[in-house]
């Protein structure tokens, strides 16, 4: 050990070099004032491609947001090389607040919830007709999903020279849900695309749809100048599909003013352990004022519920509150029940 005599100078002092860990810090976090605003387009491995003006710009997250993570459909401002060029990185140092988010789990067993999209005006749950057969619990679990996130669900109906649309329509008939038919000639045809695309003209519209219901190929012919996605096949023995889409990507819908098409991956399961039964009451407004009686915690399925004697009154549709509880009942049922 160096001892030192009583009147050391600087030259008897060791100087520690600074080492990780031990640097001054501080609980100021710069402003950014001069921060760009951007789109997330897609995610991956932790790179984000963001649009920027009319620049593609690719980004990674700034480790001032901590866990905070962006996910496509936010709103982010951004710092850095903005160019866009080859080899360069961005960072993204805000997320703005969401207005709309879909959620899901892997299944209801699991309390880590997946934030999909942010800030989709609508969900559009593509269902084929036939080959495969339409899945109603899965549908359930996506409107039940799109209400608790704020988003309006829009049925999208593939498939119509296989089978008729009338009986899968019937049983959301008291929804009030927003809807599409189409078949398969119709994703080349123009007339009849331009159905589909009346109802997501000016909408960032998030697609939903478990493997061989068409929905990357509707998306392919939405967006034609968009083919980074291979069309599945789906298998005539088994009525399963391929997953085509291995990652959430936003495209902007052709021949629109701020519409945007957000393909997701495929599903084989919608888990909804994260869902607030008293947020999807929300898409009900006349079956609002009757929830006053309720008891706190309610989950409008008990004995003592306040919307039974509600409805009695003559204030709702029966057939609405049924349909409320027949959606709250998908958190309880597996889909392949």
């Amino acid at each position: 050990m160096r001892r030192y005599g009583k009147n050391p100078d600087e030259d008897d002092i060791r100087v520690r070099p600074n080492r990780k860990g031990n640097r001054p810090r501080t609980h100021i976090r710069p402003k950014h004032e001069d921060a760009s605003d951007g789109m997330v387009l897609t995610v991956d491995r932790g790179r984000l491609t963001v649009l920027v003006d009319d620049r593609i710009v690719l980004a990674m997250k700034a480790r001032e947001l901590g866990r905070k993570a962006a996910v496509v459909g936010d709103r982010v401002s951004l710092v850095g090389d903005l160019s866009g060029k080859k080899d360069t990185l961005a960072r993204i140092v805000r997320i703005s607040p969401r207005t709309s988010v879909l959620r899901r789990t892997a299944d209801d067993d699991d309390p880590y919830e997946r934030v999909v999209v942010a800030n989709a005006d609508q969900l559009a749950i593509v269902t084929a007709l036939a080959d495969p057969e339409p899945r109603t619990r899965l549908i359930d679990r996506c409107i039940v999903a799109a209400y608790d996130g704020g988003l309006t669900p829009l049925l999208v109906l593939t498939k119509s020279d296989l089978a008729s649309a009338d009986k899968l329509l019937e049983t959301y008939s008291t929804l009030d849900m927003p809807y599409v038919v189409t078949s398969r000639e119709e994703f080349t045809d123009d007339a009849e695309l331009s159905r589909v695309h009346e109802v997501l003209d000016g909408k960032v519209t998030a697609f939903v749809g478990h493997s061989g219901v068409g929905k990357t190929t509707l998306v392919n012919a939405l967006v034609p100048e968009e083919q980074r996605r291979s069309t599945g096949h789906v298998n005539a023995v088994t009525g399963r599909g391929r997953h085509t889409t291995v990652s959430a990507l936003a495209l902007p819908l052709a021949g629109s003013t701020g519409g945007w098409v957000v393909d997701t991956p495929g599903v084989r399961s919608f888990g909804l352990h994260h869902v607030d039964p008293s947020r999807v009451i929300l898409a009900f407004p006349d079956l609002v004022p009757g929830t006053e009686g309720c008891p706190r915690a309610c989950s409008h399925d008990e004995t003592d519920c306040a919307l039974d004697a509600w409805v009695e009154e003559g204030h709702a549709d029966p057939a609405r509150l049924y349909s409320l509880r027949r959606l709250l009942e998908t958190r309880e049922r597996r889909e392949d029940d």
